[in-house]
């Protein structure tokens, strides 16, 4: 019986895996929540998977 292969995918190697980060910026609101900012990774762009980039343009 035949196996399927299943394709892996390929971790970005700038954030590891980890795309997003929630930052908090100090403080509390009016409300008492932490008020935070979600930081992605410029590399992936927050998707954590590295994307194979193209060598030249097809004609």
């Amino acid at each position: 019986m035949a196996h399927r292969t299943q394709t892996t995918l390929r971790i970005c190697p700038a954030c590891d895996g980890f795309a997003s980060a929630a930052i908090t910026l100090g403080g509390r609101d009016a409300r008492g929540h932490l008020r935070t900012i979600t930081a992605h990774c410029p590399a992936c762009h927050g998707t954590a998977t590295a994307r194979r980039e193209r060598e030249g343009a097809r004609a």
